[in-house]
């Protein structure tokens, strides 16, 4: 090894945290070029790669993992020296992470405001988006996704489940007579994910319980579905806790169509040794564990 510079160390920290080149150089106030430079400079020092071209970026090797645990306690200690830690936590720095929709509202960003407080030199970034694992996680510490996962070089722990079920709007219901059975229900419109755009396999079997119905209004976007089942576009296929939340939303046939969806964390194990990532991590479990009544549908919210 070669002599190590401790500031290639700390752009490596940054191209971690995005998976880019150019998103670390305007984060470092640098250019694309001398961030390129300076990687390549410390693949030299530590004789071998460090990051590997992935389909979203860059990914780190083995040994970039490494590198960058050391860039933490680096960046760590240099807090401390500006006086910016005063109570010496290592919980500090950006964490990036994916997650659908409805839990980065309602379970990941409560969980990270009290987060927050404890430790305010944790950044927190939420990328809302609802697909299957990644492969590469190129620029994300963590993912959250809907099934359970097949991924490879990372772990996937479960948090916990959630109900889905079908509902309708009361006005929606003053105008038409509420199903009694399954086979009734399907002569309704369907408001749910577009189904030729839908990546995600466990959030395709629900389909399965009403397959003759005809969609209404489609999105991508579980908001827009709760949206537009409130407006009378026909009947939601919506997960229980964020449908209970408003009272003019009716669950129909919850005998019948119930079905349980599992909430999977994925994260590589070099992320997850980083106090940060921990620390999120940890806080995600608890705040899923304390919502479980809601998500499980056991609990009405009044509108």
């Amino acid at each position: 090894m070669s002599e190590l510079n401790p500031d290639d160390l700390l752009i490596l920290l940054a191209v971690s945290h995005t998976g880019r080149f150019t998103s670390a150089a305007e984060s470092l106030d640098l250019n694309h070029t001398t961030v390129s430079r300076r990687i390549t400079a410390l693949e030299k020092s530590l004789g071998g790669h460090v990051l590997v071209r992935a389909s979203g970026g860059w990914e780190l090797t083995q040994l970039g993992g490494k590198a960058v645990a050391a860039a933490e306690r680096v960046a760590a200690a240099l807090a401390i020296l500006a006086g910016d830690d005063d109570d010496g936590s290592p919980v500090a720095g950006v964490v990036r992470m994916s997650a659908t929709d409805g839990f980065s509202a309602y379970i990941a960003a409560p969980a990270f405001a009290t987060l927050r407080r404890q430790h305010p030199r944790l950044t927190i970034e939420i990328v809302a988006a609802t697909r299957r694992a990644s492969q590469t996680r190129s620029g994300l510490d963590l993912e959250v996704v809907v099934g359970e996962p097949q991924v490879h070089r990372a772990e996937a722990m479960r948090l916990g489940e959630y109900m889905l079920g079908l509902y309708a709007s009361r006005d929606y219901l003053a105008e038409n007579p509420a199903p009694l059975t399954v086979d009734e229900a399907s002569e309704h419109p369907l408001v749910y994910f577009i189904d030729s755009m839908l990546q995600v396999d466990s959030l395709d079997a629900p389909r399965r319980l009403l397959p003759t119905m005809k969609d209404s209004l489609s999105s991508t976007n579980v908001f827009v579905h709760i949206e537009a089942t409130r407006a009378g576009a026909g009947l939601g296929l919506l997960p229980c806790f964020m449908a209970d939340r408003h009272g003019d939303l009716v669950r129909l046939l919850p005998g019948e169509i119930a079905e349980r969806l599992g909430y999977w964390l994925v994260a590589r194990p070099d992320s997850l040794r980083q106090p940060a990532v921990a620390a999120v991590v940890a806080a995600l479990r608890d705040a899923t564990a304390a919502y479980e009544n809601e998500l499980l549908g056991k609990t009405t919210h009044a509108g």
